[in-house]
């Protein structure tokens, strides 16, 4: 069966659209914006990504990371071990301390209706970024955050850090330089990416 993913190659659906690679399974792309009408027939809320696996309906894309890893058995350590608690661990702390900050930085600059944005809060969003990431690169353990090879958290990360870049957020630092150009390198990430 093949997948269908919902989103812009510019949003959270590239996460998707990259394990998806990295998997090596056939999907079909629906680069639709959020709140289109194509999103509204497929997620109530208007938010992008969105998988459909036949007639079944995944949103959120750290939801659909985890559901696809987990079924391929790929790029994740198995559901009920120490290994997936770590790996969970790394997933939760990088959406909590990194993702959240360009959330918060893109609402006030165009997300939010004009006069509920604060553009004072984007400098002090990417100075505790630059903060966060150096502490996640000092506990690395490897060329990935858990070891030799990617996993889930590491596709959030760089595309975080794709993210940030756009944003105009500082680099990370040297670490997360060559941490970004290692996932950069894969051939997945470079089809996803358009390269």
């Amino acid at each position: 069966m093949t997948y269908t993913v919902y989103g812009a190659v510019r949003s959270r659906a590239f996460r998707v659209l990259w394990l998806l690679e990295e998997l090596g399974v056939p999907y079909n792309h629906v680069p639709a914006a959020p709140r289109s009408p194509e999103i509204r027939a497929v997620s109530p809320l208007g938010k992008v990504p969105v998988l459909k696996d036949g007639e079944d309906v995944v949103r959120d894309s750290t939801a659909i990371l985890t559901y696809l890893a987990d079924k391929h058995g790929a790029l994740t350590h198995p559901a009920g071990t120490l290994e997936r608690a770590r790996q969970d661990a790394w997933t939760f702390r990088i959406l909590d301390e990194v993702e959240s900050l360009l959330w918060t930085a893109s609402k006030h600059s165009f997300v939010l209706p004009e006069e509920e944005r604060v553009p004072a809060v984007k400098p002090a969003c990417a100075t505790e970024y630059a903060r966060n990431i150096a502490g996640i690169m000092a506990e690395a353990e490897g060329p990935c955050l858990m070891g030799q090879e990617p996993m889930v958290p590491d596709l959030i990360l760089a595309h975080c850090g794709n993210w940030a870049q756009a944003a105009k957020f500082p680099d990370g630092g040297e670490t997360f330089v060559a941490y970004l150009a290692n996932l950069r390198a894969r051939p997945a990430f470079r089809k996803t990416a358009g390269l």
